[in-house]
């Protein structure tokens, strides 16, 4: 059996790949080169040797923080090509490789004359906005004194000349009064003063006006029916022009003040018609010239950018690869000499050849005089996890991933999810007409696949997009177990023939009343559609899911533990075998084993036995006989046997495995103590290793094992039945995914199909599209997923995964993202 099992090909998705701890000892003229072609080969994960020193602190932290600050200044020029909404596709021709420094300067000059003509442009935009204020101001702002003055002309003189006979009146009389009045101005009398503010704050500017004058103010207003853009925010603001008619001196700095505080800005406005409209076709001028000026500016603003953006991605590209050199540089060291680099690292053991070919092509094009030494050094701590993997593969690894990442070499789950995982989620979804549905999103996906893969797409999407391969295969699985049930959107078809039964009475006319009767062979594949609508349909679906369930969800635990065997077997550890696979299989097989046996020799002969009975007085009382419950001959002794073989395997699982452990650990001690007292006195030099053998002994903490071994042992014994009742979850999901279809055809589109009326008809087909889309295929399919993904992650991954291992992340500039910046 051992021979036979050794040579067997090795899987690669099996055993993540071997790996290998090496050292490189890089001359500093050739480090950078050979770094660069590192992260091009992309097979290499560095160990950080300086992992005690902060980022200010190593070798290369001025490189690193150049490259940050060139980072920054692309990040600005990214920012204002899209501010300007300009499209700057790369150039299709492969650009010269430019240093570093040349690539420094160029972005310096090109930030500062960005900057500089934003500064011209922003000043610009804000005399623009001055005189197109002015000339809004100018334009409302005269309706309100024409006004006024023509109002004040109509008043009675009797009224006014009582009213000038009082000096004192004049300081108390209200404004309203004050701007009727006609007569001649005096020192303290009415005055304006015009201007314009956002719309937004214009309420509360009036009432703070109103409360800081106690009311001996005049405000008008009307909106400016032009938006000004803002300089800073490039948006569109809309504002109010105001005149505020006032009296005195004290009130006007007042009004200005509070005008300053509300960023209302203050425009003068002569009285004098004439002047008026000299002013505005001066206004209206400067305007012109300074679109003139605006239009231009932003034209060679654009220009300049778009020179910029036709290399901006490849300056963005090389300043993020410089980056990680520089950065996986800081992590090497510097031998005692100061001329070699020293750095360790994780490869596969498949890559070695690769990687030295690459370090001698960087050696001879950096026309170093020393070649870099790559040696393979013996490794203490664990190796990473490295899968290789493909398009379909990728996804399912990610999945299993995402629970914990494999131990070195442990055995793969992800192998067997590749099919077990669609097909549990199959059987909770099945039916032919929505995996129809998938089938068509998932080729959708795959038919756009080099275009989406370029794209940026959203999180939910690129979710959809990253996992095509897993909904092909589920919808395919679907398509699959739905012809099983016979079910297509809850509907049964005659696809395999005609039905195996018949009325019973050939004048009879409903069958699904009087009951059917069998009358030739069983119906070729799947379940017989005659089964649907009939008063047995609910008890015999209940009954064939929920026994196939159990037939499903021992058969995966059984893999599980058959995997544990083989992890056990690979990492030579045979108290593994003896001490807990083997008794793991007994208590399974012994109990729920047993009752998936008695599910297929019913199915097979067609007994009536009740198997809730047999297993129940199982454990009650296995000496009883059991009559009409007997489906073979012998079944008795066996159940007896089986049962004690599941007791058995209880203390079998808990006792032996610490102890044994222990027995190995004082073996090795003991022997180890025995050297020390069998040498010479020259050899108590050796005093060191003697006291890390005690630190050890006090390392190996008996108790803990104990308890350790006790809770797996509770947890497997207890997890057998809960496990198992789990797995009734494809049943009941089977059911609810069928019950729902039924109701949505029956009691939406065929109840609408009914009506002669043909909005109805429409509106119920509309209801049936919209249930089956969103319903049936958005929320029953996450359902599935994440049940048939609670099954894999517990109840199978639990049974020989260990998931503590950690990851390979080699230098790769492939690997590099946006966010790494």
């Amino acid at each position: 059996m051992e021979e036979f099992l050794d040579k067997l090909p090795q899987m690669d998705l099996m055993r993540s790949e071997k790996m290998t701890l090496v050292q490189l000892i890089i001359p500093v003229e050739s480090a950078h080169r050979s770094i660069t072609y590192l992260g091009e080969l992309g097979l290499l994960q560095f160990r950080d040797l300086n992992a005690d020193k902060s980022p200010f602190q190593r070798t290369f932290a001025n490189q690193v923080k150049r490259c940050g600050e060139m980072s920054r200044k692309l990040r600005f020029f990214k920012d204002q090509i899209d501010k300007a909404g300009l499209r700057c596709s790369p150039r299709h021709e492969i650009e010269p490789d430019i240093e570093l420094g040349d690539l420094e300067r160029q972005l310096a000059d090109h930030e500062h004359e960005v900057l500089e003509m934003n500064s011209n442009s922003e000043k610009l935009r804000q005399t623009y906005n001055e005189l197109l204020e002015f000339k809004i101001v100018l334009q409302k702002a005269s309706g309100f004194l024409v006004s006024s003055n023509a109002h004040a002309i109509g008043e009675e003189t009797e009224l006014h000349e009582s009213t000038y006979s009082n000096n004192g009146f004049i300081e108390t009389a209200s404004l309203l009064e004050q701007e009727m009045n006609p007569g001649p101005s005096s020192q303290s009398g009415l005055r304006f003063i015009s201007g314009i503010i956002n719309k937004d704050k214009l309420l509360r500017f009036e009432r703070m006006l109103f409360r800081a004058t106690r009311g001996n103010m005049l405000f008008n207003q009307t909106p400016s029916d032009e938006e000004i853009m803002d300089p800073s925010t490039s948006e569109m603001v809309e504002k109010i022009v105001f005149v505020v008619f006032f009296s005195g001196e004290q009130a006007r700095t007042k009004i200005l003040k509070i005008c300053e505080a509300f960023g209302a800005n203050c425009y003068p406005v002569p009285e004098d018609t004439t002047k008026q409209r000299q002013l505005t076709r001066e206004v209206l001028s400067r305007l012109s010239d300074l679109e003139a000026t605006l239009d231009a500016g932003t034209r060679h603003r654009n220009s300049a950018l778009n020179s910029v953006g036709y290399s901006l991605t490849n300056w963005m590209t090389t300043v993020r690869r410089e980056k990680a050199v520089y950065d996986t540089l800081n992590m090497l060291n510097f031998d005692v000499t100061k001329k070699c680099l020293v750095g360790e690292g994780w490869c596969p053991t498949f890559a070695k050849t690769q990687i030295h070919e690459v370090l001698q092509r960087a050696t001879f094009d950096s026309n170093s005089q020393v070649g870099v030494i790559f040696h393979v050094m013996q490794a203490v701590e664990s190796p990473p996890t490295y899968f290789r993997t493909n398009k379909l593969t990728n996804a399912f690894q990610e999945i299993i991933d995402a629970y914990g990442v494999a131990r070195y070499q442990e055995a793969n789950p992800a192998v067997y999810s590749v099919v077990t995982y669609p097909f549990l989620f199959a059987v909770m979804f099945g039916d032919w007409g929505h995996g129809l549905c998938l089938l068509l999103g998932a080729l959708y996906l795959l038919a756009r696949e080099r275009k989406l893969s370029t794209q940026k797409l959203g999180s939910f999407m690129e979710m959809l997009f990253g996992g095509r391969y897993v909904i092909l295969l589920m919808s395919l699985f679907s398509i699959y177990c739905g012809l099983i049930y016979n079910e297509f959107f809850s509907v049964p078809f005659h696809i395999f023939g005609g039905s195996a039964y018949k009325c019973r009475d050939t004048t009879c006319s409903d069958a699904y009343t009087v009951g059917l009767v069998k009358y030739r062979d069983p119906y070729p594949f799947g379940v017989d559609p005659s089964w649907y609508g009939s008063r047995s349909e609910l008890p015999y679906l209940n009954s064939l899911k929920m026994k196939m369930s159990i037939l499903l969800g021992i058969a995966q635990m059984n893999l599980g533990l058959i995997l544990s065997f083989f992890n056990a077997r690979f990492f030579g550890s045979s108290l593994d075998i003896r001490y807990q696979f083997i008794p793991q299989m007994i208590f399974l097989n012994s109990l729920f084993g047993y009752l998936s046996l008695l599910i297929i020799i019913k199915w097979c002969t067609g007994s009536q036995a009740d198997l809730y009975h047999v297993m129940i007085y199982m454990f009650l009382s296995p000496t009883e006989e059991l009559g009409e419950n007997e489906l073979f001959w012998g079944q008795r002794p066996l159940q007896i046997l089986l049962l004690l073989s599941a007791f058995i395997a209880v203390p079998w699982m808990l006792f032996p495995k610490p102890f044994a452990l222990r027995k190995i650990h004082m073996e090795r001690f003991q022997g180890r103590t025995y050297g020390v007292l069998g040498s010479s006195e020259v050899d108590l030099d050796v005093e060191p290793d003697s006291a890390r053998g005690g630190h050890h002994e006090e390392e190996f903490n008996f108790s803990e094992i104990f308890v350790h071994q006790l809770i797996h042992s509770i947890e497997f014994v207890l997890g057998s039945v809960s496990n198992t009742a789990s797995y009734l979850r494809l049943w009941a999901l089977s059911l609810a995914h069928s019950e729902l279809s039924t109701v949505f055809y029956e009691k939406v589109l065929l109840l609408a199909w009914g009506y002669e009326n043909i909005l109805i008809r429409l509106i119920g087909v509309a209801v049936f599209a919209f249930a089956t889309a969103f319903i049936l295929l958005m929320m029953e399919t996450l359902s599935a997923f994440l049940h048939a993904l609670r099954l894999h992650w517990v109840e199978f991954m639990g049974k020989f995964f260990h998931g503590d291992g950690y990851k390979f992340k080699p230098f790769s500039f492939a690997l590099i993202s946006d966010d790494d910046e």
